[in-house]
């Protein structure tokens, strides 16, 4: 297939939607695909082609309000000289579909809409129509496709799923790390949603009753500033850190934490970092708004707390810590229940939606959605 990927960042921006568009590239392109990639910023990955873009005069007055709309009207226009194309796979949400999908219906091209985390609900009455011309949807997690139901998509046009994992490089390092008693670590960019405010206050609150634990975060952003005020005794920032040292540092952590919350208009899909963490072997606890469900069906492989409650993380904290046994039982549980997550696997099973999509069998059986939707 001749495979068309959109999105507005790429590596090495940091996210995990960036490194998502990236790896799913690569490894299509190892299956054999020509790929082509639109994007604002960022490196195309290797063997795949940049698809350049030009200015446009509606893109200019929408860039005063919104860039990537202005990037969605510039791949629009881009799209008539690409040659032929098999499928078009946008990284994003209605505001790039509603202008991508009538340049795509006009060349018979379907539209694949990856979703890869919550939508703007607040936005919903223009979701139907800027749908209208979308193939297909990938939500990464149970919030993305709650929120296409609620927006009126079918549940037999959605696939749930989540990134997929290198699983082989994840097992070594786990392998060779030794664990750091009382290391607690969470990864994710210093900003609002990612909430790790409440992490340092439910740290805090754990220190008091077990001095000798640590908070170790991963990330830079915006809230840096506040989040460090806010740190005290033995918290550490790690800022920025390279894959490698990520996975290094979550592997030596016995907790990893990751306490986001649903913003007005942001909320997390599937964080990949928790899964990843549950590949490296390191127990995972994650808010309720950052649910690994329903890829991971197995709710005993990891912990949830109530999403805002800085007193329900400490008592999960204190259960992962102070017993042992339960600790093994979960990293076992977790490192099974990523087990078929590679990203070989993964890529097969988008090839296979790419092609109901270039069939039209989503549309055709697609029916209304229930309470939940999964692939």
């Amino acid at each position: 297939m001749r495979i068309l990927h959109i999105g507005y960042r790429l590596p090495p921006d940091p996210g995990g939607k960036e490194r998502y568009i990236a790896r799913l590239a690569r490894e299509q392109v190892l299956r054999g695909h020509e790929v082509l990639v639109a994007r604002r910023r960022g490196d195309v990955p290797p063997g795949a082609e940049a698809v350049t873009l030009t200015p446009t005069r509606l893109g200019r007055v929408a860039a005063r309000r919104s860039d990537p709309v202005a990037f969605a009207l510039e791949c629009a226009a881009a799209l008539p000289g690409l040659g032929t194309v098999d499928v078009v796979n946008l990284h994003g949400d209605h505001r790039e579909a509603l202008f991508l999908g009538p340049a795509a219906r006009r060349l018979r091209v379907p539209l694949l809409l990856t979703v890869h985390g919550a939508l703007a609900m607040g936005q919903r009455a223009v979701m139907p129509w800027a749908f209208r011309h979308v193939a297909g949807f990938v939500a990464i997690g149970a919030r993305p496709t709650a929120d296409l139901c609620r927006a009126g998509v079918h549940a037999e046009a959605i696939r749930t799923m989540s990134s997929g994992l290198d699983l082989p490089r994840l097992e070594a390092i786990g392998a060779r790390t030794v664990v750091e008693p009382g290391l607690i670590v969470s990864v994710g960019s210093l900003v609002p949603v990612k909430n790790h405010a409440l992490t340092i206050e439910a740290f805090h609150r754990l220190r008091a009753v077990r001095p000798g634990v640590r908070l170790v975060i991963a990330g830079e952003g915006p809230e840096r500033a506040r989040l460090e005020r806010l740190a005290g005794e033995g918290v550490e920032f790690a800022g920025q850190l390279s894959g490698d040292d990520v996975h290094a540092l979550v592997s030596r952590a016995e907790v990893f934490v990751l306490a986001s919350r649903r913003l007005t208009s942001i909320g997390e899909g599937i964080p990949t970092a928790a899964l990843e963490a549950l590949a490296l072997g390191t127990a995972v606890v994650v808010s309720s708004d950052a649910t690994l469900g329903p890829v991971i069906a197995d709710r005993d492989a990891y912990r949830v707390f109530r999403s805002g409650s800085a007193e329900d993380l400490v008592a999960h904290l204190k259960l992962v810590l102070d017993t042992a046994a339960a600790r093994v039982r979960m990293v076992e549980r977790g490192r099974r229940a990523v087990s078929d997550l590679d990203w070989p696997r993964t890529a097969a099973v988008i090839d296979d939606w790419y092609e109901a999509a270039r069939a039209g069998e989503p549309a055709r059986r697609s029916r209304p959605c229930r309470e939940t939707a999964r692939g």
